[in-house]
């Protein structure tokens, strides 16, 4: 079995957002959305060594900045194949298992990536790829993914299609007749997946995790899914901030690409 030092998590981050720009660096409980990730990511039992995966764009100097000053170690690389940032942060840190989070998902809940993860190492090698999202289950914005290392040096070999390299593991998760794939569904039996967004892309999203934070943050730092979801209900005015973009995940734009994904598991932004 896989020790838990010997996995890498990497956490995803660019200053270069299209739809918000600087969102990782905007201010959040007294930090950063990003402090604010890595303090929920760090405090998971089963992480292992974090890391950061930025790029060598000028303007992400301040994200590596800021993971000096969190004590985070910092890689940079390409801006849009994240395929290969992610490889060439976990061979150099000697990872025999990575562990994908997203910066948009500052609400995240540590116990969840431990669960993920747990899956992972208790099946004593039986996954290539384990996820909590094919199928989703969770409120999105709890994005966990675990990978082998060989399964994503496979993938960097291979992979050609754009959409492969800029999310990372696409061609995992496509080819599941390939490699051995697993998924964690919620153990209370809801499927939040659609109906509640608590991940980071629009005004509207910051929003709403802003108003989370101030609630939740400050009686329990480490705050989980289900306060997050109990909040939300005492609090329509908060839930239906980013109401419009509900369900809205970034598979929308390609559909027509991808093989495992079905049109009922995103929206397009604006579709009713």
């Amino acid at each position: 079995m896989t020790s838990p030092g010997r996995i890498v998590t990497v956490v995803q981050a660019r200053m270069g957002s299209t739809r918000l720009p600087g969102k990782v660096l905007k201010p959040l409980a007294g930090s950063t959305v990003l402090g604010r990730l890595l303090e929920r990511v760090i405090s998971a039992r089963l992480v292992g060594t974090v890391a950061v995966a930025t790029t060598t764009q000028p303007e992400d100097d301040a994200i590596e900045a800021a993971c000096t000053e969190f004590g985070v170690l910092c890689f940079r690389g390409h801006v849009t194949d994240l395929l290969d940032r992610h490889l060439r942060t976990a061979e150099a840190l000697r990872a025999e298992a990575v562990v994908k989070i997203p910066s948009d998902c500052p609400l995240i809940d540590p116990h969840v990536i431990d669960r993920v993860l747990a899956a992972y190492l208790d099946a004593g090698g039986a996954y290539d790829y384990i996820s909590n999202l094919h199928p989703a289950t969770y409120p999105d914005g709890n994005d966990v993914e675990v990978m082998g290392i060989a399964a994503l040096a496979a993938a960097w070999r291979e992979a050609r299609r754009p959409l492969e390299r800029e999310h990372t593991t696409p061609f995992l998760w496509e080819n599941p007749e390939r490699f051995r794939i697993g998924n964690v569904e919620w153990d209370n039996g809801f499927d939040l997946s659609m109906s509640h967004r608590l991940t980071l892309d629009y005004e509207e999203d910051y929003q709403l995790v802003s108003r989370v934070f101030e609630a939740l943050y400050p009686s329990n730092p480490t705050f989980g899914v289900h306060d997050i979801v109990s909040f939300l209900i005492s609090n329509p005015d908060v839930y239906a901030l980013n109401a419009r973009y509900r369900g809205v995940k970034w598979y929308w734009r390609h559909l027509d690409e991808l093989r495992t994904v079905s049109p009922h598991e995103t929206r397009q932004p604006g579709a009713a």
